[in-house]
């Protein structure tokens, strides 16, 4: 519902999650490598289900910002009224 205290610059948090995405995909392929050559079994494995999880995420945000923008309500639409309950169908 609309109040019609948004923001007009809101912005989406697409960009930032997709580039904390590849500081988190580059620091989990740095660790799964490291943690393999050193012989850390455990480490290296959760590592490497890090850069499965992470991979997976940025794929996702990819895809949601080539959807491009989404029809949102521009400042010319007035806010919604809230219901009040005055409406409800009799019973």
């Amino acid at each position: 519902m609309r109040t019609g205290s948004e923001p007009a610059t809101a912005r989406s948090p697409l960009r930032l999650r997709f580039w904390l995405s590849v500081w988190g995909l580059l620091w989990a392929v740095a660790g799964t490598a490291l943690f393999s050559l050193n012989g850390r079994e455990g480490w290296a494995i959760a590592c490497s289900v890090l850069v499965v999880i992470v991979s997976a995420d940025l794929m996702m945000v990819v895809h949601r910002l080539h959807q491009g923008p989404h029809y949102q309500p521009g400042p010319d639409i007035p806010p919604y009224e809230p219901d009040r309950g005055d409406n409800r169908p009799p019973r």
